[in-house]
């Protein structure tokens, strides 16, 4: 395989997901390079990109996170590198990670165009590596076409050495494969795999709402690894609530007032919660406290009202974590069973 850059049409197309099922999959020892990070940590006094942590934790690489990124800001970038020097920066680094490896994945930002005014978008990095470009598509059925005609039409080989297509987070493959990829295909681009939609991936812990929501966690800290796979906002009467079949759901997340105390006690009771966020940093009695401690129920505090909150919750970006062992596992399973390994290791 040697080295590949990975790429991703749009943002959230699932490119570090199936990065990491490709190298699960795979079962080869490799190197990783981020070169332009988009999702940076300050983690102290040190500055390093969350794929590249997750990586390096993931998959024990030797590199520490902070060396697997040239630079995180346009601006600084601009002042301290031109094109050619940029780019020697990037081979260098290059040599660096593949010493005793046989595959290096260079992943690239959130998008094609990504980092292209300081010469690390994916195509120009192609360009300046000869490394082919493994480009990630997701989204509707038309977005997924209108972006691989694009690329078709418009990237060609002078541009970059765009090698192959993975087309991730389809709802319904069967349907998908028989009425667009025969289309897709037609246009003369090597599409390597069809990968489903699976929504377990988009499954959070309570733990990692916590941190992205700022909440200060007074009960239920055993519980805090229970995964969120459905999401109930208790604004109205109890009764109401529990004449609503989510509250039945299992693997919920409650999000209420603090001060509704029976809202509280009625998702308790209803069992299989998961977690529970209550908002205006309104505290509860000590009993409630004391009863989600028992049922191992995480409860989450936080400043803002119940309609913010619930806001919050939906924009949450699903990523991976370096305890998601599972979600690991299905993402191999997912690539090895969708994607076409061989042609992928031919790049």
């Amino acid at each position: 395989m040697g080295s590949l850059i990975i790429a991703s049409t749009r943002r959230s197309a699932g490119k570090t997901s199936v990065l990491v099922g490709v190298a699960k999959a795979v079962d080869k020892k490799f190197g990783y390079l981020k070169p332009l990070g988009d999702r940076f940590l300050y983690r102290k006094k040190r500055l390093w990109d969350y794929d590249a942590a997750l990586m390096v934790n993931l998959f024990s690489l030797t590199e520490e996170p902070e060396t697997i990124s040239i630079g995180f800001d346009h601006s600084k970038l601009h002042y301290m590198y031109d094109r050619d020097s940029i780019h020697t920066e990037v081979k260098r680094a290059m040599d660096r990670m593949v010493r005793d490896k046989s595959t290096l994945f260079i992943e690239c930002g959130q998008d094609l165009a990504y980092g292209a005014s300081v010469y690390l978008d994916p195509l120009t990095l192609s360009q300046a590596t000869g490394s082919n470009v493994l480009i990630i598509c997701s989204g509707t059925e038309h977005e997924i076409g209108d972006d691989i005609a694009f690329i078709k039409r418009f990237v060609g080989a002078d541009e970059a050495n765009v090698g192959g297509v993975i087309i991730n987070k389809v709802m319904q493959p069967d349907d998908f494969k028989s009425t667009y990829l025969p289309e897709i295909e037609a246009l003369g681009v090597n599409v390597l795999g069809v990968i489903p939609y699976e929504k377990e991936l988009t499954s959070l812990s309570s733990s990692y709402l916590a941190e992205k929501l700022f909440a200060r966690v007074i009960a239920g800290e055993e519980g805090l690894e229970r995964k969120i796979r459905n999401v109930f906002v208790g604004a109205m009467s109890v009764s109401a609530a529990l004449a609503d079949p989510m509250i039945g759901k299992n693997d919920k997340l409650i999000i209420t007032s603090g001060d509704r105390s029976d809202m509280v006690l009625a998702a308790l009771e209803a069992g299989n919660t998961s977690c529970i966020v209550l908002t205006n940093n309104i505290v509860p009695p000590p009993n409630v406290i004391s009863r989600a401690s028992e049922d191992k129920v995480p409860i989450l505090l936080v400043p803002t009202d119940t309609y913010d909150t619930a806001r919050q919750v939906q924009e949450i970006e699903p990523l991976l974590t370096k305890d998601d062992a599972d979600k690991v596992d299905l993402l191999g399973r997912l690539v090895a069973e969708n994607v076409d390994l061989e042609g992928l290791q031919a790049l």
